[in-house]
């Protein structure tokens, strides 16, 4: 059952536009414009997610006339978790001669904002894009970088818990200390664990390989793991605590559900890339400038569960849930 996400996101989406509109009108693609457009992207690191993003982004540009090889090309980069890898990668799409450059993730966002200032940049798949650093305001970005957010339902997510283990009193999260993302979601989870009467237990940590350690470490009674790259990158091994340990693992992406999640609500990354894909589109061919164009996000949810995962970790899934779930993983 998709959900609306309204209240659960609080005051940070009041400035955000919701609308998607398409570019109407024949694309330069399409009207026998034989310039090839080049487009740099980078990407913080490999998880489905940010590769799905990736993905509908492309999917959105090659629905309207932009062919891979024909008229677009994309220097496609991923830092692989290392930050100094995304500024290499940030400094030489500044000088590479792009029409656009697309910055998956908040920390590669961050660095192509540093690094790149005549060139339009779209950023997706970052939490709080203010808070980051990036804009000046949701509404009115005021620079040469907008693009979409991920920011989600984080009460709804932990509600999940109550719903798949009714006595459970602690929640133990991981996350990555220096991402501002992960930090914006801390945050939320605080405000919510009160009114849901959870204690939540946090593990910081600084890269992919200590995010295994982090999780052992928690004396919880499940698990919650927000939309954060490097601990997404490594979810096998919180899914393998969770598992030996009998814990529900509650997630911040449908991705991370698949991968061995038990549940969440949360958004369709691809759809999100393609929305920002949409954007690009009007910087393209309207010329639209991003200082004035309003950060997006998606306006729905989806309810994903994974009963081999419920399985796996000792959980019985209620029945209600299932049955407005939208997508149920057997």
């Amino acid at each position: 059952m998709k959900r609306s996400k309204t209240g659960a996101l609080g005051a940070l989406l009041l400035g955000a536009s919701l609308a998607v509109t398409a570019c109407g009108g024949d694309s330069a693609a399409g009207n026998g414009d034989t310039d090839m457009v080049k487009i740099g992207i980078t990407q913080i690191v490999e998880h489905d997610a940010l590769t799905s993003a990736k993905e509908g982004f492309k999917r959105a540009l090659a629905e309207n006339g932009y062919t891979e090889g024909e008229n677009i090309s994309y220097d496609e980069q991923n830092a692989a978790g290392e930050q100094a890898t995304a500024t290499s990668i940030a400094s030489k799409f500044a000088s590479d001669d792009l029409d656009l450059v697309l910055a998956i993730a908040t920390p590669t966002a961050q660095a192509a904002a540093q690094a790149i200032t005549d060139t339009p940049i779209l950023i997706t798949a970052v939490t709080e894009p203010e808070e980051a650093g990036l804009v000046d305001s949701w509404d009115a970005p005021g620079a040469n970088l907008t693009g979409t957010s991920d920011l989600n339902p984080v009460e709804d997510q932990l509600a999940l818990i109550k719903e798949l283990a009714p006595d459970a009193k602690t929640v133990g999260i991981v996350y990555s200390s220096g991402e501002v993302n992960s930090e914006v979601q801390i945050e939320l989870a605080q405000e919510a664990a009160k009114d849901l009467g959870l204690e939540l237990k946090l593990a910081a940590v600084s890269n992919t390989a200590e995010v295994q350690q982090a999780a052992e470490s928690l004396d919880v009674d499940a698990f919650y793991i927000p939309t954060d790259n490097n601990v997404v990158a490594a979810l096998d091994s919180v899914v393998q605590i969770a598992e030996t340990k009998k814990l529900p693992l509650v997630t911040g992406d449908a991705g991370a559900v698949e991968a061995g999640g038990l549940a969440t609500w949360g958004i369709d990354y691809e759809a999100l890339g393609y929305q920002t894909g949409l954007m690009a589109i009007k910087i393209l061919e309207e010329g639209a400038d991003p200082a004035t164009m309003p950060i997006e996000t998606l306006d729905e949810v989806q309810l994903v569960v994974n009963k081999t995962a419920a399985a796996n970790m000792g959980i019985e899934i209620p029945e209600a849930l299932l049955e407005k779930a939208d997508k149920v993983i057997e």
